[in-house]
């Protein structure tokens, strides 16, 4: 379902299929960069890596049909299917991170980007992921890991070519079901790759506050249930920066 535009370089995947969405570009356009000079990631943080190390690419989706209140979906969605390819391409065990965060070794080894973009056939999604493959350790953030630095060696062709699919898998059965996470199996299927889930986390809201306890699951909105010292129901989080904490 994929129409690939492969660039050396670009400032940004998203912003570049995004420009397309709103000129009209089908559902399934790609763009795929062997470096991107101003890549971001949740909260306007900066992501970028030495040229040909990492991948690059963002997605274009156009849900119909499916209610806008699932589409927070998308980027659990997509953290599925990378963990699913990195497993087929390159042996990796990798797990979610919630939301959209894919873990190697304790470490980041991608994150995951989804933004709403107006055009005039209607809303559209664009799903930017990036995927540390080639990097050493020195070239790696505080926290990060590439397949590489991992042992787990593949070439980012090979891992694109495991990615795709993947995604498109993934999303054909999310749509089909309307976007019922629960009908198309993918809340099942997240949950049992999300390390966030039974752990202690601190959230880290976007209006300054936090919520720390016990991460008891994901519910159907995507949001991420935890169960607070005070007891009661669990609180849910639908946006913030998870930090998983260390065993008491």
């Amino acid at each position: 379902m994929w129409t690939v535009h492969r660039v050396a370089t670009t400032g940004s995947t998203n912003a570049d299929v995004a420009a397309a969405a709103r000129s009209g570009a089908a559902e399934g356009y790609v763009v795929v960069a062997d470096h991107q000079s101003a890549g971001r990631g949740r909260l306007d943080r900066r992501w970028e890596a030495p040229p040909g190390t990492a991948l690059a690419m963002s997605f274009l989706l156009r849900p119909d049909g499916v209610p806008v209140a699932r589409w927070p979906w998308l980027p659990l969605l997509a953290g599925v299917a990378v963990v699913e390819a990195v497993a087929a391409a390159a042996g990796a065990s990798a797990v979610l991170k919630w939301p959209n965060d894919v873990l190697l070794d304790g470490g980041k080894l991608a994150g995951i980007l989804t933004e709403r973009v107006d055009t005039p056939s209607g809303p559209a999604a664009v799903v930017g992921i990036g995927l540390n493959v080639l990097q050493t350790a020195d070239q790696l953030p505080p926290g990060g890991v590439s397949l590489a630095s991992a042992g787990a060696g593949a070439a980012p062709d090979a891992v694109l070519d495991a990615v795709a699919p993947a995604l498109g898998e993934r999303y054909a059965g999310w749509r089909a079901a309307g976007g019922d996470p629960l009908a198309s199996g993918l809340a099942a299927d997240y949950a049992s790759r999300c390390d966030t889930v039974g752990r202690d986390v601190r959230a880290e809201l976007p209006g300054g506050d936090a919520v720390e306890g016990r991460a008891t699951g994901v519910d159907g909105s995507g949001r991420l249930l935890i169960a607070t010292p005070a007891g009661g129901d669990p609180v849910a989080v639908g946006a913030g920066d998870v930090v998983h904490l260390r065993p008491r």
